[in-house]
Formats: C-alpha cells, sequence, structure tokens
C-alpha cells in the first residue's frame, strides 16, 4: 500500500477528500505493491479506487480526463531494490577488489529498475504475479539478461537451479505485449558457438523483442577461486562478428548487435550508423563509437583556440580517441591534444575500458607523460554519477592537486568532445589547478 503524504488542492484526490495518512491499498480491485500503480493508474480515465483510513476500507470510482491527475504525494514510494539471487559465473561484482564504497558492492536485479532505468534483469527472482503485474502495467520496455537459451547451460552460467524459466516469462511478455531488450555476456566455451546460434534463433522468435546485445566477459585480475574464463582475443572476435552477421543476414534483419569491444579486439570496422537504428543498446557498449563519430561530424568547424590538453582516456579508446583528437587539431588553430591510454592497474590490464580507470591510474598514467599541457581532460563516465569521485575514492580534487593543473570534465559524447577541446564553454566543470 502506498501512505499519503500530501494532497494537492486543484487534484482529483481532493475533491473526493482523501487526506493524508489515507493509504491506497487497491486499483481495480489490485492491489499497490509500489509507485508504478499509482503512475499507471493516474494516467487512466476510469478505474476504482480503494482507500483504507482509520482502518476501514472505503472505495472511490473514479472518472477523470486522462491528463487530469489525483495529485497525491507519498511518504515512500516502496522501490526498495530486489537483489541478485544468482551467482553468475562471469559476475562483475565477484571480480571487484575490498575496501571500495559498499554501493559498488550491490548485486540488483529488479524489473522496476529494469523499467525505469533500463537495468538488465536475469528474472529469476520474479514470480507468475510480477510477470502478471509487469503486462498488466504495461512495464515496457524490460532488459533482461538471457545469456542463453538452453536451459542447462542458463542454469550453469548464473549458478541457480530456477534459471531455466527465462523462456516461460520470455514468451508470457512477449504474448502480453511487453517490449524486451535482451542480452548475452559471452563466456567462451560456455554460451557461445552452437548455444549461442539456438538463442539468437528462439529470441528472433519472439516478436517483441527488440534487439540482442552480444558482450565480451569482463575479466579482472581478482578471480583468486572463481570459475576458468578465458579473455577473448582477435581470431575469437573475428568469429563472433562473422558469427552474428551470418544469423542477421539470414534472418534479414539486424536484431543482434556485437558490442564495439568485439571490433576492437578484431582489428575490423564496426557496421555504418544506420545498423544501430535508434542506439537501443548504447549503454551497453553497443554502437557508442559510430554514434560519437556522428555527434562530432555534426559539430566540427574550423576555429581558434590556443591551449594544450592532456586526455587520458582507457587503453581499447585510445587509438579512436586520438583519431579525432587529430582532426579537431586540424581544425582549431592553436590547438594541441596529448592522448594517454591509461592501463588499469586496480582491476588488471584485462579492464580496458575508460569507465573503470581509478584516480590512480589516470595519475600512474600523467606521471610517466613528460609533455607539458594546461588542462587535463577525462570523461564523465569515470565519476560517480552528480559527484567528483572516481572509483577507488580519490576526487577530482585529489588529482588536481597532485598534477596541479585544472581537470576539465566532458560528457561521453563526440560534441562534447569537439567543443571542450575547441572554447571555454562546454564542459561540465573544471576542477582545481594552481
Amino acid at each position: 500500500m502506498l501512505e499519503i503524504k500530501k494532497v494537492e488542492k486543484d487534484g482529483i484526490g481532493s475533491e473526493i477528500g482523501l487526506r493524508p495518512k489515507d493509504k491506497i491499498v487497491a486499483f481495480d480491485g489490485f492491489s499497490v505493491v509500489d509507485i508504478l500503480d499509482y503512475e499507471y493508474y493516474d494516467a487512466q480515465e476510469f478505474f476504482i479506487l480503494t482507500v483504507l483510513r482509520d482502518g476501514e476500507e472505503f472505495e472511490f470510482e473514479i472518472e477523470k480526463d486522462f491528463d487530469e491527475t489525483l495529485g497525491l504525494e507519498f511518504v515512500s514510494d516502496n522501490l526498495e531494490l530486489k537483489t541478485c539471487r544468482n551467482n553468475c559465473v562471469f559476475c562483475f561484482i565477484d571480480q571487484m577488489p575490498k575496501g571500495m564504497r559498499d554501493t559498488l558492492y550491490i548485486k540488483d536485479d529488479d524489473y522496476r529498475q529494469s523499467f525505469l532505468c533500463g537495468n538488465y534483469v536475469t528474472l529469476t527472482n520474479v514470480t507468475d504475479d510480477d510477470i502478471e503485474r509487469i503486462i498488466r502495467l504495461n512495464l515496457s520496455p524490460l532488459y533482461v539478461s538471457v545469456h542463453a537459451t538452453d536451459e542447462n547451460v542458463r542454469k550453469t552460467l548464473l549458478n541457480n537451479r530456477f534459471a531455466g524459466k527465462v523462456n516461460e516469462y520470455l514468451k508470457r511478455l512477449n504474448d502480453g505485449g511487453v517490449l524486451i531488450h535482451t542480452q548475452v555476456v559471452l563466456v567462451k566455451g560456455l554460451n557461445d558457438g552452437e548455444i549461442l546460434d539456438k538463442t539468437m534463433k528462439d529470441l528472433s522468435s519472439l516478436e517483441n523483442v527488440l534487439s540482442l546485445a552480444v558482450v565480451p566477459c569482463g575479466i579482472t585480475e581478482h578471480r583468486d577461486g572463481l570459475y576458468p574464463i578465458e579473455d577473448i582475443d582477435e581470431e575469437y572476435s573475428k568469429k563472433v562478428i562473422k558469427q552474428i552477421d551470418n544469423f542477421n543476414k539470414k534472418l534479414g534483419r539486424n536484431l543482434v548487435l556485437c558490442a564495439d569491444e568485439f571490433y576492437i579486439r578484431a582489428k575490423i570496422e564496426m557496421q555504418n550508423t544506420d545498423f544501430y537504428g535508434e542506439f537501443d543498446q548504447l549503454e551497453n557498449g553497443v554502437g557508442g563509437i559510430r554514434l560519437f563519430e556522428k555527434e562530432f561530424d555534426e559539430v566540427c568547424e574550423k576555429r581558434c583556440y590556443r591551449r594544450t590538453f592532456l586526455v587520458v582516456t582507457g587503453v581499447s579508446a585510445k587509438n579512436f580517441i586520438e583519431k579525432f583528437a587529430k582532426k579537431t587539431e586540424e581544425l582549431v588553430e592553436g590547438l594541441k591534444v596529448f592522448i594517454l591510454g591509461a592501463e588499469n592497474l586496480f582491476f588488471g590490464k584485462t579492464v580496458t575500458c575508460a569507465g573503470l580507470l581509478t584516480g590512480q591510474d589516470i595519475l600512474n598514467a600523467i606521471n610517466s607523460f613528460s609533455g607539458e599541457f594546461d588542462e587535463l581532460l577525462i570523461s564523465s563516465v569515470m565519476l560517480k554519477n552528480g559527484e567528483p569521485l572516481f572509483i577507488d575514492g580519490k576526487t577530482l580534487k585529489d588529482i588536481s592537486k597532485e598534477i596541479k593543473k585544472p581537470i576539465r570534465v566532458v560528457e561521453n559524447d563526440g560534441a562534447s568532445f569537439f567543443n571542450s577541446l575547441s572554447s571555454d564553454n562546454y564542459y561540465l566543470l573544471v576542477e582545481g589547478g594552481d
């Protein structure tokens, strides 16, 4: 149930006499679980509202225009995070060193956060009632970590004997009109090859599955006692890309999308921009390079900006960033840009993305650089959302104080990259310096 904290004067709730401390217990006879029930029914024109007041229940028949609202604010949204019940062989959290912020070790697996924020969920902790609720409230799209449609393989991957129900749940969601984006974290020797073929085929048979991202398993140096996983190389990456290309060609549409990392490892050109459609799998590392290029090309122009930057990024992105830094230098008179690909000594050299670089990794890279520069430029993906804090606890202020230079933080897109290197006005913040 949801306890009312405040009732807006001009809302429907005020008109029917609702007041603080009343509790919303049901809509159309369905018990209220959390704020999503309210958000759904508040957008409907007709429904029955059940309210508990002083131990007595009251029913109200609500008839309103779709753009009218009950106007209620609640004590709590009841969206306490549901956590993961799996013990996946590839779980990145299990590979993290100890001693970091507590929140970094939380394993979320909440279908509501999947709908609200695009988080991937395994559906191993949902009930039949949850599936029915998702369909009834049209919590769409959802983002589902499938990994394998072969039930036994999925049970092995997730270390969960209930993991095989994913096919049943996906079919029910599909038949209920819920749109679904899916992913496979590819583990060499477990869910690749013929198992991946089966997964792609099974998911392609569901009309409301909009995409399937195939991403490489992240491997750190902190895997003592964990399932042995082999890192991918150039030959393996080429094989995976070819397998997926052949499947899409046979299917007649681009359902399955390889993570950019596979193309980087394979040392081959990515698909063109149109291949990625609306870039629905961008947060999964799919299509980001092509989108960056598109954004860059839309804003780049001749300018004059006399400044020297040092840009620190991940090892995998170094060559790519270097390419666009050079293009920017050619267009902007007086600009000089140096690029460093920082090795990740915190998680291990197998982790090459910029988003997992620590403050100390950045310092290590800068200490190896002998040139002169005016400002350090880094991507916002290295920092905690909304805070100047790196994953190892170091702050922007810590880094700036040590290098005695200001740090410019920019959004992780092509337009911001060009604009931040050619103007004083396009960055999130500048920290420190002498």
